[in-house]
């Protein structure tokens, strides 16, 4: 039989062009499958190939960008500052604050970065800013009103030492701190109420009228509360005297749980893995020597052998990322958020103690070796602190380093690249010709001393000067992880801003409600193509049958077009594609009962299905061309939330056009023959000697 398909196909009659295009609808809806479902589709593919050793192509995961309404995020309203600013150039100016804000955001990878200008009817210039997906609203408000301001410094001789008094006078406060929290210490053993001793003795006066209430906190939040709270019980507080670097800290930790994330309300979790990583020719800082197609030969060779047992071994003799050999491509534990997205989407969905399949990033390809799992704890904390006095406290921060002549006006360029000592992170910053002649300089005056680099008034960086660098270029260092890097790199490209700006308004979308109404519009559009569905069969009968899997190659497809290019989906959007769900029925309905009529002339029935399709073109093409001139109306003349309405009704509108002219019709041309002719009742309708009779 499949034979006798195959000639059918690839003959050049009637049928067989009704076979070919059926065929090219397959393919097109496997695409569209696979371009919505690709991480399903990896999935699979990772279990076969970990479990049978068994390598299938990979699907390239597209994911949809969503909207400030179903996303969360923030909207932010500023107000620019253009009173020392010409006329004519007003509008300019504020041109040129919206896209130094652009840039800016991209750093955030948000979904719909929605930035407009305005003038009010006073004549102030105002700029609007929506943030799909931004979680650190207050980061985000930085990045947007501040440049960083980068500085670099060497040694200063100008601190000074303690007087003998001032010496004195410290000694004596740090006595009497530490009677102090000698007191409260016996209080605490003593079972007094932990609360009530915070009020009375605490000297941190943002959780002083709380009773201490630091809230819930992890590890990564506060490190030092923490990790005095790991070793107490529920309900205990400390029975010993504890001094940080700035005081005394008695801690009572009164719950410990699994941190939820409020998107996937499920616990979030940290991995211990290392990796293999084999770069090639192209990506950055790479000296391998390999082609891209001979990197993945490579790996994919290592894969076959690496088990558990030996991948340290094979790190150490083919990784080729600097350092592999010391630390054998150890990571360590790491949380969401500090690695890369495909290396984060495999490493959190892998079995512990297994090495993952072929993983592409920026930096080559990766195999994953995930040693361990554990959750992401969370403390509630109260805590009493005593203050002690530091020399700081008494002459100020130490102006340890003074200003040099360069700073970040003269950066002409910041990137990312790896360490060619341990393979961590750095950004490179390369300066222009201004730049390079002071940075030389100061190079040159500092050999065997150190110069720092200051970011916002904090330094990040502090490396000894080992000889004169000429080329005008340097490396800030510290313990980056990929995302603080690129936040780096890219705060350091944006630039500053043309005029002053002043955030008057802000409004933040929770993720929760976001997911929230993901839920709800999901369930409606699912249950409303069910009802769809199920009408068109009792209806249409075989015909309605069809429909439905018209209508469902129809949704495939349109799900594709909106992740392929990046269509933003917002409530109003996800509402135009609903609708135009609603005129893809329609359209089926105006083509069956054309098909009817033409079968009550009694007429055969692929001639039926012929005029069916030409008589109903016109009704199909005329409504449905004037909602497409509503589209483009609504697009180019109303605000971002209707635009999105818009696009999705109309390249639904489009695509439904396709499904019922093309794949309806190929679908009810495929299964028309002697057979169906003599079933009509399949089509709702029946046949007598003298007429034929539509079917209620």
């Amino acid at each position: 039989m499949a034979k006798n398909i195959l000639e059918t196909i690839f003959k050049s009659s009637q049928r067989g062009k009704i076979w070919q295009i059926f065929l090219v609808i397959i393919i097109l809806a496997i695409i569209g499958g696979l371009v919505d479902a690709g991480n399903y589709y990896n999935k699979g593919v990772d279990y076969v190939a970990n479990s049978y050793n068994i390598n299938l192509p990979k699907a390239k995961e597209v994911p949809f960008r969503l909207g400030l309404d179903l996303q969360g995020g923030t909207h932010l309203v500023y107000e620019a500052d253009v009173s020392a600013i010409e006329g004519k150039d007003k509008e300019s100016a504020v041109e040129g604050v919206r896209d130094v804000i652009e840039r800016r955001i991209n750093v955030f990878g948000v979904s719909e970065p929605v930035i407009q200008t305005n003038k009010t009817a006073d004549g102030d210039y105002r700029v609007v800013v929506e943030l799909a997906g931004v979680k650190d609203v207050n980061e985000a408000i930085k990045m947007i009103g501040e440049t960083p301001l980068l500085e670099f410094k060497e040694k200063s001789e100008e601190a000074r030492e303690l007087t003998p008094e001032e010496k004195q006078s410290m000694e004596e406060y740090n006595v009497k701190a530490k009677q102090k929290a000698e007191e409260v210490l016996g209080k605490v053993i003593s079972g007094g109420d932990f609360e009530a001793l915070a009020k009375e003795y605490s000297e941190d006066e943002a959780t002083k009228d709380q009773g201490g209430d630091l809230g819930w906190i992890t590890e990564t939040q506060n490190s030092d509360i923490v990790g005095i709270a790991k070793e107490l019980k529920k309900g205990e507080a400390t029975k010993k005297l504890i001094q940080l670097s700035e005081g005394y800290e008695f801690i009572k930790l009164e719950d410990e749980r699994i941190k939820i994330n409020p998107l996937t309300e499920k616990g979030e979790k940290e991995v211990k893995a290392s990796h293999l990583l084999i770069c090639y020719d192209g990506v950055e800082g790479c000296e391998s020597g390999l082609s891209k197609d001979e990197a993945y030969e490579k790996i994919k060779k290592l894969k076959e052998e690496a088990i558990p047992k030996n991948f340290a071994e094979l790190v150490r003799l083919h990784s080729t990322e600097p350092g592999a050999k010391e630390n054998e491509g150890e990571l360590g534990w790491f949380g969401a958020g500090v690695m890369v997205a495909p290396f984060e989407d495999t490493i959190f969905t892998q079995e512990v103690n297994s090495i993952s399949w072929i993983v592409e990033t920026q930096f080559g390809y990766h195999l994953i070796y995930k040693q361990d799992e554990r959750d992401v704890n969370e403390y509630k904390v109260r805590h009493i602190y005593i203050d002690v006095m530091t020399t700081e406290d008494i002459i100020g921060p130490q102006e340890d380093w003074k200003n040099t002549e360069l700073t970040g006006k003269n950066l002409k360029r910041a990137s990312v690249q790896q360490s060619g000592i341990d393979s961590s992170l750095e950004v490179s910053l390369e300066f222009d010709s201004e730049g390079a002649q002071m940075f030389e300089e100061i190079t040159g005056r500092n050999v065997g001393e150190q110069v720092a680099i200051f970011l916002d008034g904090y330094p990040i960086s502090a490396p000894t000067v080992n000889s004169k660098i000429t080329g005008g270029k340097a490396v800030i260092t510290g313990s980056f992880n990929i995302k603080e890097a690129k936040l780096l790199a890219q705060r350091l490209n944006a630039g500053a801003l043309p005029v002053p700006i002043e955030l008057i308004s802000q409004k933040t979308v929770g993720a929760s409600l976001g997911h929230h109404s993901i839920t709800e519009s999901l369930d409606a559009g699912i249950l409303g193509l069910i009802l769809v569905a199920i009408f068109m069969i009792l209806i249409y009968r075989f015909s309605g049958f069809l429909a439905v899997i018209s209508l469902a190659i129809y949704g495939i497809l349109v799900l594709a077009i909106f992740k392929l290019l990046s269509i933003t989906l917002t409530l109003a959007g996800l509402a135009g594609f609903i609708l135009s769900v609603g005129m893809a029925v329609d359209a089926n309905v105006l083509i069956f009962e054309r098909i009817k009529e033409e079968l009550k002339k009694n007429k055969p029935l692929s001639l039926s299905i012929e005029e069916g399709f030409k008589k109903a073109w016109p009704s199909i093409r005329d409504g449905n061309f004037s909602t497409l001139i509503t589209c483009l109306i609504l697009f180019f003349f109303t605000t971002s939330v209707v635009k999105g309405f818009a696009i999705t009704l109309m390249l639904g509108i489009l695509v439904s056009m396709f499904s019922a002219i093309v794949v309806t019709k190929n679908l009810l041309m495929l299964v028309s023959g002697a057979w169906l002719e003599k079933r009509l009742w399949l089509l709702g309708v029946k046949k007598n000697k003298h007429e034929i009779n539509e079917e209620a």
